[in-house]
């Protein structure tokens, strides 16, 4: 039975991405269930939280054999797992999806794939603790600066709870025990983490 009215229309514009208008249909051809991608990339752009975390972690990586820059290798993480994909497993089939391709500022037809599984993990394990503190850091200035006058304290709630991986990989029991004096903001949450 047809419906009185056209869903297939969107009631606002994509964003356009390397001078090529973007358009959603529902009728078939490349698709991808994850269409919501579109709109954590549209919330980036507007907040720059992946560009500035990206500009934070330290590349040593030789310029002459890099495929993926940080920002994008960051960006295409951060959507997954946002996107309910928590697994750089994960990354294997959506470096292909046309909606994060599309996301991550690529053409979904003959755009380059973004980073696989092997990069992201290599990636993962890379940074250092000095710079998982400056990214911590760099994101409670990005949530204050969200607001017209920062608030006079956060409170961190973390879960503490256990979570044993399969094969036991590093940090697999990791809590955040960090003391941030940000300005008149000073942060802290008690966990077992030493050497911070």
């Amino acid at each position: 039975m047809p419906t009185a009215t056209d869903d297939t229309l969107l009631p606002f514009l994509l964003p356009s991405i390397s001078k090529k208008k973007v358009t959603a249909a529902f009728d078939g051809g490349r698709i991808s269930s994850d269409g919501g991608v579109l709109l954590l990339a549209g919330a980036d752009r507007r907040l720059g939280l992946i560009d500035t975390l990206a500009a934070i972690i330290p590349d040593h990586r030789d310029p002459a054999l890099i495929t993926h820059i940080m920002a994008d290798i960051l960006r295409a993480r951060v959507f997954a797992i946002a996107r309910g994909y928590p697994d750089a497993d994960d990354l294997d089939d959506l470096r292909r999806d046309p909606a994060f391709k599309l996301a991550c500022g690529r053409l979904p037809e003959n755009g380059d794939d973004l980073a696989s599984q092997p990069t992201m993990s290599r990636w993962e394990n890379a940074p250092d603790l000095h710079t998982l503190i400056r990214l911590a850091r760099a994101s409670v200035d990005l949530w204050c600066q969200s607001h017209a006058k920062p608030p006079t304290a956060i409170t961190l709630d973390i879960d503490d709870t256990a979570d044993t991986v399969h094969g036991h990989q590093q940090l697999s029991l990791f809590n955040v025990a960090v003391t941030m004096n940000i300005g008149p903001l000073v942060l802290t949450n008690i966990g077992p983490l030493s050497g911070v």
